[in-house]
């Protein structure tokens, strides 16, 4: 493939719902543009961009891919998202590094939440816009019925381009409304023809929303045409381009994907409406002084650039997918990463079709390449010029919102497991890895229990090792709910020296929820010998992990150590440490102990037509309201609810909105559990107690 300036380079994440072709079309844009030889089919397992085992055994895209092309002296290079809001990770990346986002909408199912989803990414990101309404071949299909809800959704700004010559079965073709032309055929094969007769009217109206929207995107051709009431072709594609490139215009074209008809229309449009890289500024910040800075994205500029994606390969290594914001890159140029302040190797330059590794000699500005190998670099680090460092503000991911506790399926292949899970989290930046210290269980979060499941299939595929994934256990703790005093004495004689520790304490709750455990020494005329005391102490300690209810660790405690006896020769420092556990344990059963649950601080936004169901399924369970806030164009749900309750509230969230509910949960306090709830707790640990034993 040969080299590109920023000029001739158009940089487009293809992105919408789940299932409404996206890897289909990029494939047929491959198979049109001489890419690919033979156009690859997803439920073959064929595609160019879903190469990964998972992906051609699911049939769905789990990760983005890139995908370049070259069409008319160009270089499209495509990035072929998931759809499926379990990955909904994957876009962040391509939507910071894209020029342009095509959204793929469904010809029978149209507008639904995931071509919401990605239209509010977009803008979000500041990324120019364009419809493609794919499928166009599928019984049912209609195109005016889907553009009509199009324009209702995001207004007059929404334009079409192209249109179909039929639908359904008879879709043969598109009309250029621009310039009048009928291009008929797929894939490679594709011809000017004559537009049938039938489209004119259509044709009219087309152009006249084309020519409305083009002036509407300056000020001056907005003179001309109310002056003139017309625009000339050359004046009215400026408008356009203008008008996309602020977002003010978003162009719609059609097309069939599986079938390639009308697709080269749609990468005509690409190249004549969506902006390049050229003479785009990025900003960031100098590491070493923290000032603001800049690049522009030409040749001529020190080289920047940021790593969107990273590939975990077990055989080629760490692959790191990067977009050259400004400069070039040769495999001479010395790296710098400013995340991090090391140096990196430069290496082999790589261009990704898929897997497929193209090698190149250079990676010039506004190109995405990818390198092998790097040791400290990781998705979001900038690579720069070490003589002239800037570092890029760092791409954000959604926070997992599931966990699930992970253990190695075989014994002793622990740090295997971790091992991969590590390098598969390079990969994929919303999972997290993390042991929890209450109860010493690894948990692996992500977005979705697809998305954890694919995790762990992932790990077995690439790195040969399987996990199992359960439920996590809930850190349960006990406490007590009034003061008694109680005696631990100990006493045995066995030939030669006894043992033998006699303490009295009073065990005392703590309800400023802030200390776990205090001990207040108030021994007096020596009953205790001094040297002892720290014995009963760290007795008492040694217990707490251990509650006198279920076994959970025992928290909220005050223990007075007010009196007891001793024997001059038989006393020892473990006599009075199981003297004090014997008191524990005595004390605590008669202080009326109960079981405490982890409450979550727990937010909601849904759309408003959701609140009611919303809020009926937080009292199921057992969630507190504590208020209900307008946000923009939503609404927040505020509440408390026990962490027991929330495992699978992903899912069920996701389930009652049809995806549009979102939710954010932090560890807020420890609360007493109700006692049905209790009792069916305690019961379950008593009798996995017994299973172990």
């Amino acid at each position: 493939m040969k080299e590109y300036s920023a000029e001739n380079i158009r940089n487009i994440a293809v992105v919408g719902h789940g299932s409404e072709g996206k890897t289909t079309l990029v494939e047929a844009m491959l198979y049109a543009s001489g890419a690919v030889d033979r156009q690859g089919r997803v439920e073959d397992g064929g595609a160019t961009t879903d190469f990964e085992p998972e992906e051609t055994k699911r049939g769905i895209s789990l990760s983005a891919a890139v995908a370049p092309i070259e069409w008319k002296d160009s270089k499209i290079n495509l990035i072929d998202v998931p759809g499926y809001f379990d990955f909904i990770g994957e876009m962040m990346g391509p939507l910071r590094v894209a020029d342009g986002v095509l959204i793929t909408v469904g010809s029978v199912s149209g507008l639904v939440v995931g071509t919401e989803k990605a239209w509010d990414f977009a803008s979000k990101y500041g990324a120019p816009k364009c419809f493609v309404i794919n499928q166009m071949d599928r019984e049912h299909a209609s195109f005016q019925k889907i553009l009509e809800r199009l324009r209702e959704k995001y207004g007059p700004a929404v334009v079409p381009v192209t249109l179909p010559i039929g639908e359904g079965l008879s879709f043969t073709g598109v009309v250029n409304a621009l310039d009048g032309k009928a291009y008929t055929g797929s894939g490679k094969a594709v011809k000017e023809g004559a537009v049938p007769a039938y489209m004119a009217e259509q044709i009219a109206s087309a152009k006249e929303a084309i020519t409305e929207a083009a002036a509407g995107a300056d000020e001056a051709l907005m003179e001309k045409y109310f002056e003139e009431g017309e625009l000339s072709p050359e004046e009215t594609v400026k408008g356009l381009r203008a008008g996309v490139a602020d977002g003010t215009v978003v162009p719609v074209c059609c097309c069939a994907g599986v079938s390639g008809t009308g697709v080269t229309a749609v990468m005509d449009i690409l190249l004549s409406f969506m902006p390049g890289p050229a003479g785009k500024v990025s900003k960031g910040v100098n590491p070493r002084t923290g000032a603001e800075d800049s690049r522009v994205c030409e040749a001529a500029a020190p080289f920047s650039a940021q790593v969107f994606k990273t590939i975990a390969d077990p055989f080629v290594g760490k692959l790191s997918l990067f977009k050259v914001l400004s400069g070039a890159l040769g495999t001479d140029t010395p790296l710098y990463n400013a995340n991090t302040d090391r140096a990196e190797k430069a290496g082999t330059i790589y261009i990704l079709r898929g897997k497929k590794q193209i090698p190149a000699e250079k990676a010039l500005a506004g190109d995405i390449c990818a390198l092998s190998k790097l040791q400290y670099t990781n998705t979001g680090h900038t690579l720069c010029d070490a003589g002239k460092p800037i570092q890029y503000p760092d791409i954000e991911f959604p926070a997992p919102c599931i966990s699930m506790a992970v253990y190695a399926k075989k014994s002793g292949e622990e740090d295997k497991v971790f091992t991969g899970l590590s390098r598969l989290q390079e990969e994929d930046p919303t999972i997290r890895i993390e042991k929890n210290e209450s109860t010493l269980e690894t948990l692996l979060s992500g977005l979705g229990e697809l998305h954890l499941e694919v995790i762990s299939r992932k790990l077995s595929a690439k790195f040969g090792v399987e996990a199992i994934l359960q439920d996590p256990k809930i850190p349960y703790r006990e406490t007590i709910r009034k003061s008694v005093k109680a005696q631990g004495r100990h006493k045995k004689q066995t030939g030669g020296h006894g043992q033998f520790g006699d303490v009295w304490i009073e065990f005392q709750p703590i309800g400023d929820g802030s200390t776990e455990f205090e001990f207040v020494d108030k021994v007096v005329g020596g009953v205790v010998p001094r040297n002892f005391i720290p014995s009963v102490e760290k007795g008492l300690r040694e217990n707490l992990p251990k509650g006198v209810l279920a076994g959970f660790p025992m928290v909220g405690l005050r223990a007075i150590l007010y009196d007891g006896s001793y024997h001059p020769v038989d006393s020892s420092e473990m006599a009075f440490k199981t003297a004090a556990r014997i008191a524990y344990k005595k004390g605590c059963m008669e202080a009326s102990p109960a079981l405490l649950e982890p409450i979550y601080h727990v937010e909601v936004e849904i759309p408003d037509e959701y609140m009611g169901d919303i809020i009926g399924d937080m009292n199921r369970r057992r969630g507190r309201i504590l208020g209900m806030n307008q946000t923009a164009g939503a609404q927040q749900v505020v509440a408390e609810v026990p962490q027991a309750e929330m495992f699978k509230y992903a899912t069920d969230l996701r389930s009652m909105t049809q995806a549009r509910g979102s939710f954010t949960m932090a560890y807020d306090r420890y609360e007493e559990a109700p006692g049905n709830i209790a009792q069916k707790i305690i019961d379950s640990a008593k009798k996995d107690e017994d299973e172990d034993e």
